[in-house]
């Protein structure tokens, strides 16, 4: 019996290893290649790399101005966030507790709208753009990637708001608390799991978007992280080694907020996907 559980426990982890191993592998590539020299990267493949290259870090920061880059990053991600954070979860509020027919269809009209390709509405959004004099700034990239987020965040937050006992906002009514106060001071703290699960996504789409950027961004100085790393695909050649290093310092950021809020994300997820 004891071997039987033993048994079972390790063939347990065997399975766990062997699925998390395909999404390890990027991480590893990544990894060699940004402590590689061109040649080795082309002579060795995935082959550790000896010695390891600091150097590239320090290179791949200078020729492509990586502070400028991270600066435009962090001024886009930034607003994104807080306003998805706090207008979305006010409409969600508001939609889950109105379930009269006109929030109904603007709440299915916004989810809908999550079905449309970009590529449908790129060209418009563009014209549109360039009319209010928003192409080549950062306030147009701001604007649009939050116009994007909006149906996404509008669904999990909703779903969650669904789940929290009505009779706890009835009891602050009770004793006086006005729409605001209930939403602001019983509703939004208990939102908390959503709004991390929310505020981490959202961070992750706009910190690596790439379609919008590139559609909004084109001048050189207003790049932001994705862009910049275009800078070393040319059209004969790449130089995959300072690519893979401004990867990683693009990848830190994120990863770092990840793993501090990681244990939102799943509960948050599961939570507002109950309802909606």
């Amino acid at each position: 019996m004891r071997y039987r559980k033993l048994f079972s426990r390790a063939l347990s982890y065997l399975l766990k290893v062997l699925m998390v191993l395909p999404f390890m592998i990027p991480f590893y590539i990544a990894f060699i290649y940004a402590f590689k020299s061109k040649m080795e990267i082309t002579f060795t493949g995935i082959a550790f790399p000896n010695p390891m290259r600091w150097e590239n870090f320090p290179q791949a920061i200078k020729v492509t101005n990586f502070w400028n880059a991270l600066t435009n990053s962090l001024i886009t991600t930034v607003p994104v966030v807080v306003m998805l954070t706090i207008f979305c979860s006010m409409g969600a509020y508001i939609v889950a507790r109105r379930n009269t027919g006109f929030y109904n269809f603007v709440y299915y009209t916004m989810v809908g709208a999550m079905l449309i390709p970009f590529q449908v509405i790129m060209t418009p959004l563009y014209l549109d753009l360039k009319n209010f004099g928003l192409i080549n700034t950062l306030l147009g990239f701001i604007l649009t990637r939050t116009g994007f987020q909006i149906a996404f965040s509008l669904l999990l937050m909703t779903g969650f708001v669904k789940n929290v006992p009505l009779e706890i906002e009835e009891s602050a009514n009770i004793d006086g608390a006005g729409k605001y106060k209930t939403f602001w001071q019983i509703t939004f703290p208990l939102m908390r799991p959503i709004i991390f699960t929310t505020l981490i996504l959202n961070t992750l789409y706009t910190w690596n978007d790439f379609q919008v950027a590139v559609t909004v961004l084109q001048t050189k100085n207003i790049r932001t992280l994705p862009l910049m790393q275009f800078y070393f695909f040319g059209e004969n050649s790449a130089n995959l080694n300072l690519a893979f290093a401004a990867f990683l310092l693009s990848m830190l950021p994120i990863l770092v907020l990840y793993f501090t809020m990681q244990k939102y994300i799943l509960s948050g997820i599961t939570s507002g996907a109950i309802k909606g």
